[in-house]
């Protein structure tokens, strides 16, 4: 054989076989996500103060913050707050109107639903959930499904004086994966606040 030939045989098997190392499909790490470390469940604490018409009872693992944005030197409203949960970076946002001729029940409702609308760009699937408790309270839950800013609101009321909504946020970038879990913790907690919600007369 001429050596040659032989020597551009050799010289292209050589850089087949090296380049064959190169080939390597590298498939990407998946995404990683905090360890979130949850908080102890203790048992529960009864919101039960003078300047709301309700009581309910929370978490332990919670704790409340009256709302702080003010109109006109006072705030918006004396029974608007947040039930905070620190540990998971969530708030459970809390607002009640007196129902009046300012602020018809339809009006009230209607609100409610336009909020939740809003994240209808990002949602994948909206549950609406009707609520009726032991003390004759009623409302709505809508449990929404997707990279949404709050995958869960819902409102209550007596349909005559009272109206009450509440929506829970997280305070960073919303990832389905990473807060699936955490809703997963938290879902008893809220259907226990629904639960135990009740006018005082």
């Amino acid at each position: 054989m001429n050596s040659k030939y032989f020597n551009y045989l050799f010289l292209i098997l050589g850089i087949t076989l090296l380049s064959c190392g190169d080939d390597v499909v590298r498939t990407p790490k998946p995404h990683m996500y905090p360890r979130i470390f949850f908080p102890e469940k203790t048992g529960f604490t009864v919101f039960d103060t003078s300047f709301c018409k309700f009581e309910f009872r929370y978490p332990n693992y919670a704790k409340i913050v009256q709302d702080s944005i003010v109109h006109d030197d006072e705030p918006a409203h004396p029974c608007w707050f947040d039930i905070a949960i620190p540990s998971l970076n969530a708030s459970l946002y809390c607002s009640y109107y007196d129902i009046n001729k300012e602020k018809a029940l339809s009006k009230l409702i209607n609100d409610a639903f336009n909020i939740a609308d809003k994240h209808n760009i990002k949602a994948n699937y909206r549950k609406e959930s009707i609520i009726e408790n032991e003390y004759g309270v009623k409302g709505m839950i809508f449990d929404i499904e997707g990279p949404v800013a709050s995958p869960v609101q819902f409102y209550l009321t007596d349909e005559k004086h009272h109206f009450f909504r509440a929506s829970l946020y997280f305070n960073s970038k919303v990832n389905p994966d990473s807060t699936a879990p955490v809703l997963q913790f938290l879902q008893p907690d809220i259907d226990s606040i629904i639960s135990s919600f009740k006018w005082k007369n």
